[in-house]
C-alpha cells in the first residue's frame, strides 16, 4: 500500500474544508473553482490537480464521509443499538458543518439519498423477515422506514443546532430503532 504524502492530504483537506464553508455561505451553483481556491489558499490549478471540477470535489467529499461512517459501523455493529448510534452521533457532531451544509443545501440533494442508502445497507443485517412477526412485511419497506426515520432524526438534530448531546440522541434513537426491530 503506497503512502500518501502529507502535503497532498493537507491540500485536499484545505480544498474540502473550503468547499464546505462556501456551501454554508452560498448556493452550490454560485460557487466557482476560483472561490474554492481562494478560500483554500491554493492555486486554481491545484484544485484541478486533485478534482475534475466542483461536482467531483463534492462527490469525493460525500464519499469520504460515507466511507468513514461505514468504517465506524464495521466495528460498532457489535455494540447495542444505543451505543452504536452514539458513536455515529458523535461523528455527526465532530463533522457538524459538513452535515449541516449537506442536509440544508439545495446544491447537495444527492447527499440525503446516499446517506439513506448507506443506512439501508447497514440495517440489512438487523431486519429478519423470516420471523413470524415479520412474515407479512416487505424487507425493502422495513429497511426504507428505518433509514428514513434515522436520517430524519439526524437531519432534525443537525438543523436545530444539536439541541441534545450526542449520547441523549443516540439513546433515544437507539431505543426507537430497537423497538421497531422488536415490534416488526
Amino acid at each position: 500500500m503506497t503512502k500518501v504524502d502529507r502535503r497532498i492530504l493537507k491540500t485536499q483537506d484545505a480544498i474540502q474544508t473550503a468547499m464546505i464553508e462556501l456551501m454554508s455561505e452560498k448556493p452550490f451553483d454560485g460557487i466557482t473553482i476560483q472561490d474554492i481556491s481562494d478560500k483554500a489558499n491554493v492555486n486554481r490549478g491545484t484544485v484541478y490537480l486533485h478534482y475534475q471540477d466542483k461536482y467531483d470535489l463534492l462527490d469525493k467529499l460525500i464519499e469520504e464521509h460515507i466511507k468513514q461512517m461505514q468504517e465506524i459501523c464495521t466495528w460498532a455493529c457489535e455494540m447495542d443499538w444505543s451505543e452504536a448510534t452514539q458513536v455515529l452521533f458523535e461523528y455527526f457532531e465532530r463533522n457538524y458543518l459538513f452535515f449541516a451544509t449537506m442536509l440544508a443545501s439545495k446544491g447537495a440533494p444527492s447527499f440525503r439519498n446516499r446517506f439513506q442508502e448507506f443506512l439501508i445497507q447497514e440495517f440489512k443485517d438487523e431486519v429478519d423477515i423470516s420471523e413470524d412477526k415479520n412474515r407479512d412485511l416487505d424487507e425493502e419497506v422495513m429497511l426504507r422506514f428505518m433509514a428514513t426515520a434515522y436520517a430524519g432524526s439526524v437531519e432534525w438534530w443537525i438543523t436545530n443546532q444539536m439541541p441534545h448531546p450526542p449520547q441523549d440522541m443516540a439513546n433515544q434513537v437507539g431505543i426507537l430503532l430497537k423497538r421497531i426491530v422488536e415490534v416488526v
